[in-house]
């Protein structure tokens, strides 16, 4: 009677296990597009003159969860637009390209925002640290190339401002 016991109740809870593997769905997982919200703008100067370098449409990371996501999850982001990274403070900086399939130049600010440092041509999902080098309180991310092909050079200088939404 025990063994008896004893295998119908392991019968039946092998019938129970194959019962709900099945009753799973084998739903694929879409994943999410994320689409560029222009939240402002950002412009680049060369040097100490007004000579404008280039005008960028540009997302506005502020928040714990926008700096740690940044252009994570995206395919791909127009040569007129970049994510601008605002600190509250100076300080030594460093990203990764975790989750982030597009290459990027990382250009960092001081707190006058000009222009301290570079990380060109980061790698796509590289989980490498890309330090500031220097600290800084802004990081602009724009398409890799970008940085050359606009002659950027340390000391060059930004503004921005961004528009009152709500996020």
């Amino acid at each position: 009677m025990k063994l008896y016991f004893k295998s119908s109740t392991l019968l039946l809870i092998c019938a129970l296990t194959l019962g709900f593997t099945s009753c799973k769905e084998d739903k694929a997982i879409e994943p999410v597009k994320i689409d560029f919200k222009k939240e402002g703008e950002l412009t680049l100067f060369k040097g100490d003159t007004d000579t404008i370098v280039k005008v960028f449409n540009i997302e506005v990371a502020k928040t714990d969860y926008e700096i740690q996501t940044g252009l994570m999850y995206r395919d791909s982001m127009k040569d007129d637009q970049g994510m601008l990274f605002v600190f509250p403070e100076v300080r030594q900086r460093s990203f990764y390209m975790k989750n982030t399939r597009i290459p990027l130049d990382l250009i960092f600010f001081d707190h006058n925002k000009r222009v301290v440092s570079f990380q060109e041509n980061a790698k796509p999902m590289d989980e490498t640290g890309l330090p500031s080098n220097t600290p800084a309180q802004f990081v602009l991310e724009l398409n890799a190339g970008m940085a050359q092909k606009l002659l950027l050079d340390v000391g060059d200088k930004m503004d921005y401002f961004e528009y009152l939404l709500e996020k």
